[in-house]
This record gives structure tokens, C-alpha cells and sequence, in this order.
């Protein structure tokens, strides 16, 4: 299976394992964590849900032989990435992502949805989306300048270089950054953490916390997805 799902005591972890293409993301894939996720919001055994890959491979962003050769051409909407997004965005429960090594396009934008974010000395972030002839998803067009501002979120999305973890750290990306060997350990820890408060309290103060924007990221998923598909 290209993506594993479990659930124990309370967490629900999502593992991309695709390790043969870098954990590179198709329509299937999507699908299954977009469906995952959906199942997680009704299901009062999930309290908070995990992200994570391989020790050289978060994820390499989408497959895109996959993404091409989608029997849905044009627009975004209606195809399983664009469930996932919706799904991730609407998340209520807590959402933590581990970090190890490449981290490429959602991969990356991915991580502006999630609560908490740990990154592996050893991830390296990227957005190449201009080098690939493309814009910005997932409206990192707008979340990634708000949270690191707006003249290095121009240089990330604008170059489309890797940066360190210790960068995105510093940018305020992510949380903390540990050893290879001690990151997936400690963020199931704090998802652990997370289990023992209540469920309620987390999810209103979540609520709180993105009050009024969920609606404005949609539209602005929708503008991005539009001029994507475009020139895709």
C-alpha cells in the first residue's frame, strides 16, 4: 500500500510509503487520505491525527506522470487532491506532521494546514512551482506569507529553492527540529500528549484559532486552482 493509515490510542497515522518514488503523491493516494481524514472527523476513537514518511522522503510532492495523465483535465475541483485539501483544511481535530528528509510542493504547502509541524535535521523544503511553469496550491499563496512574510515567502515561491529545516524553523514553519533518529518518537509523544486533553477544549480553540478563515482559503484555493490548471 502506498499510503498506510492506523489507529491506536486515539492517533491516526497517515504514512506515505512510496519509498521507490520518493513517496510522490497520485490520485489513489490522495484519495485513500482524503477519505481518511473524512472518516477521522465523525470518528470519536481519532483525537488527533499524524502525518509522516520515510526517513529520506516526507514526500515528493505529486506524481506528476499521475497528474497529467488524470482522467479529469481542466479544472482541479472534483479530482482526489482537491478532496484532500478540502479535507485538511476542514480537519477539526489536531493535525501534526513529522518531517524527514525531502518535503517537495504540498509536501510543503501541506504543512501550513497542520497544527504542529517537527522536521528531521535532515528535511529540506521546497516550492518549485514557478520553476515548473506553475503557481502556488493549497493557497500558500496566502498562508505562507502570512507566516513567514511576504518578502521570504517571495523568495521561496519565486526561486523555488530548497531551504533547511533549520530555516524553516527560524521562518516559524516549524516547531521544532530534532534528530533523524528522535523525530517520529517525539511527535507521537506530543500527539500522545494531546490525546489526554479534552477533546472539545482542542477543538474549539482550533475553531478560535482559524475563526474566519476557512472560508477565505477555499476562495482562495479555488483562484489558485483555476490559473494552476491553466497552465498546467
Amino acid at each position: 500500500m502506498d499510503i498506510l493509515t492506523s489507529k491506536e490510542n486515539g492517533i491516526l497515522v497517515i504514512e506515505f510509503n512510496r519509498p521507490e518514488k520518493k513517496n510522490s503523491i497520485t490520485a489513489a493516494m490522495y484519495q485513500i487520505i482524503a477519505d481518511a481524514l473524512k472518516d477521522a472527523q465523525t470518528d470519536a476513537r481519532v483525537r488527533v491525527i499524524l502525518f509522516c514518511g520515510k526517513q529520506d522522503a516526507f514526500t515528493a510532492g505529486n506524481d506528476l506522470e499521475d497528474f497529467l495523465n488524470s482522467d479529469k483535465q481542466g479544472e482541479l475541483a472534483g479530482r482526489p487532491v482537491a478532496q484532500f485539501m478540502f479535507q485538511l483544511t476542514a480537519a477539526t481535530k489536531p493535525v501534526i506532521a513529522a518531517v524527514a528528509g525531502v518535503a517537495v510542493g504540498i509536501g510543503t504547502t501541506m504543512l501550513l494546514h497542520c497544527d504542529l509541524v517537527y522536521a528531521a535535521d535532515n528535511a529540506k523544503f521546497s516550492m518549485p512551482f514557478a520553476k515548473l511553469g506553475l503557481c502556488p496550491e493549497f493557497c500558500s499563496s496566502v498562508l505562507l506569507p502570512q507566516a513567514v512574510g511576504y518578502q521570504r515567502a517571495a523568495e521561496k515561491l519565486f526561486l523555488g529553492e530548497s531551504f533547511s529545516a533549520q530555516e524553516a524553523y527560524e521562518m516559524g514553519m516549524v516547531n521544532k527540529v530534532l534528530p533523524l533518529d528522535e523525530l517520529l518518537r517525539f511527535a507521537m509523544a506530543q500527539a500522545a500528549k494531546l490525546t489526554l486533553l479534552p477533546a472539545s477544549s482542542l477543538r474549539v480553540t482550533k475553531s478560535l484559532m482559524k475563526s474566519g478563515q476557512t472560508s477565505a482559503i477555499m476562495d482562495q484555493m479555488s483562484v489558485e486552482g483555476k490559473h494552476f490548471s491553466t497552465m498546467l
